[in-house]
């Protein structure tokens, strides 16, 4: 069973979309019905409240505009050490943010896909007159 506090994976059209927290459950004013307050785990933080039936909270397809949702529970795996081995080496190669934090760089500007072509400058102008007689 779904409830307050536990982090759920949205999948929208049959692929997952985006994790959330269910922060609060209160009754809609349509029986049978639920306000659900999410706290989406992007950045920025975002809330929404869906209306949901209980069944849909816990986990049965439901659809929003014609297209299926579901809510999946999230449920910690139990760890191994081939896993915890796998995420310590996967731990390794993230930079640490002091690491990131210390470097001044500007990112590099993105390159043309032929940077020897010569750039065709259009005029707006010339366009806009050509059209309008």
């Amino acid at each position: 069973m779904t409830g307050e506090g536990d982090l759920v994976l949205a999948h929208i059209r049959n692929k997952p979309a985006f994790f959330a927290r269910i922060e609060n459950i209160e009754a809609d004013i349509k029986p049978a019905w639920f306000q659900v307050k999410m706290l989406v785990l992007q950045v920025p933080l975002v809330t929404i409240t869906w209306i949901l039936r209980d069944t849909y909270i816990n986990g049965e397809e439901f659809t929003m505009g014609g297209h299926p949702v579901k809510l999946e529970k999230v449920v910690t795996p139990e760890s191994t050490d081939a896993h915890q081995e796998a995420t310590a080496n996967d731990l390794a190669e993230i930079p640490s943010l002091d690491a990131v934090a210390a470097t001044d760089e500007e990112p590099a500007p993105p390159q043309a896909a032929n940077p020897t072509a010569k750039a065709k400058v259009v005029s707006l102008m010339a366009h806009k007159r050509k059209n309008s007689s």
